[in-house]
């Protein structure tokens, strides 16, 4: 009873006289918290418009094209100008422009790597820096009920703010409109639309937890958010141009059972003996329930080192051992059928030839183990011009920025004298489609 006593022995306060409130409002500052989270975290805030190509065809079956024009949010996360942002955003564009609050001129941007099941993607400022960044927090102490700031341009409308709470954590949306199933969201109230699409969701020491993501639901105040500890693991194992990561040559079904849905002929898997329709147990010594958990252990899986799998077939539980190649070599084998390997010849470095896909794009058009890919170039979209090849890397930039389909020039050298030397009159071209 002590605390209601002591309660009722306090004055009642009075009401006062207008002025006096103006004058007491006047003294409370107007920087809040979230103010203040804006000012720090804006200036990296990148407005994304994009332009691409849409084909249909008219009532007398001739194929048209139009412009597509498209927007959303991105974040810059490193000072040399990469940003993150939702794939969906930048799909398809030839041509991509950012601008920032602090600057009215767009800057030419390019597309470095995308993971669509992951709806994100990286670009790259194609101008000087150093470029203001956001910190990145982390989304493993996220509390239901914290307060966050999310920033976007919706509409149109550059640079919009709104607020709310996190409403939810860990939750699942499925799209099956568009083939794509997300786990582990943030769930917040903030107004996230497909303008606020890929920009960042701030806790309220100004961090990055989460990338906003737009999805199809069809009810109010209901966002999602990608956190940010799942996004450090997709920059650093899928998107940063230094990431290396296993690759098995085998795609799984994003939803229901692990089972393996293709397998790339000539791949690890394919040579470990795996079809489509197996069913996934482990991988290296560890359970695997689901596609999130076979995602997650992929990664640790590195690339060159024999690993175990367990998997099922008509009932039957087997074992095989194989070695995953590099991802660098599984983005060229699926989509060019061959590998390669950097090799110096006179003073400068080539791209070799390493392994050729049966029946893949590679050896139809005559490609063989130890030719030389001095240039490539695309025959068509914004990056059609010749491209000096130095290695691997270069190579898998250039593809990872072409639509399926796309022809490549290639200049080949070989060595039909077997004398050591790439010459002239050893030179030669081909025209290879990218799968």
């Amino acid at each position: 009873m002590l605390p209601l006593l002591i309660a009722l022995a306090l004055p009642v306060p009075q009401d006062l006289p207008e002025e006096d409130v103006h004058e007491l409002l006047r003294g409370v500052s107007r920087i809040t918290p979230e103010v203040m989270v804006v000012q720090a975290a804006t200036p990296a805030v990148v407005y994304i418009e994009t332009d691409a190509y849409a084909e249909t065809r008219d009532f007398f079956g001739r194929l048209r094209r139009y412009r597509v024009n498209g927007s959303g949010t991105g974040v810059v996360t490193m000072k040399e100008g990469f940003v993150v942002t939702n794939y969906h955003v930048v799909k398809n564009a030839e041509k991509i422009t950012v601008t920032f609050d602090w600057s009215e001129r767009p800057l030419p941007a390019h597309l470095i790597a995308h993971v669509e099941q992951e709806d994100l993607a990286l670009l790259k400022i194609d101008g000087p820096g150093p470029f203001p960044t956001v910190p990145l927090g982390t989304s493993s102490d996220l509390m239901a009920g914290e307060k966050v700031v999310a920033i976007g341009n919706p509409y149109g409308q550059t640079h919009t703010v709104s607020t709310g709470i996190i409403s939810g954590l860990h939750r699942d949306v499925q799209i099956p409109s568009e083939g794509l199933s997300f786990d582990d969201l943030i769930q917040t109230d903030a107004s996230i639309n497909f303008g606020n699409s890929g920009g960042p969701l701030l806790n309220i020491h100004g961090e990055l937890i989460g990338i906003n993501s737009a999805m199809n639901v069809q009810a109010e105040n209901i966002g999602f958010a990608i956190p940010v500890d799942h996004i450090k693991d997709v920059l650093k194992d899928q998107l940063l141009p230094q990431a290396s990561r296993s690759w098995l040559g085998i795609e799984t079904d994003p939803a229901g059972e692990l089972a393996v849905s293709s397998v790339i002929a000539g791949g690890p898997a394919a040579l470990a003996g795996l079809r489509a329709g197996d069913r996934l147990l482990a991988l290296g010594g560890e359970a695997v329930a689901d596609a999130k958990a076979y995602r997650i252990r992929s990664l640790d899986i590195p690339p060159g080192q024999p690993v175990k799998l367990v998997f099922e077939r008509r009932g039957q539980r087997r074992n095989v051992e194989f070695t995953p190649w590099d991802k660098q070599d599984g983005l060229l084998y699926e989509r060019m059928g061959l590998t390669v390997e950097s090799i110096g010849y006179g003073n400068r470095v080539y791209a070799a030839v390493t392994r050729v896909l049966p029946d893949g794009p590679a050896m139809e058009v005559g490609l063989e183990v130890g030719d030389l890919l001095p240039v490539v170039k695309p025959m068509a979209g914004p990056m059609a011009r010749s491209w000096r090849i130095s290695g691997p890397e270069a190579l898998v930039t250039l593809v990872s920025n072409l639509k399926a389909g796309t022809d490549l020039e290639l200049e080949v050298y070989r060595d039909l004298d077997g004398n050591g030397r790439f010459e002239r009159r050893e030179r030669h071209r081909g025209l290879l489609g990218l799968r």
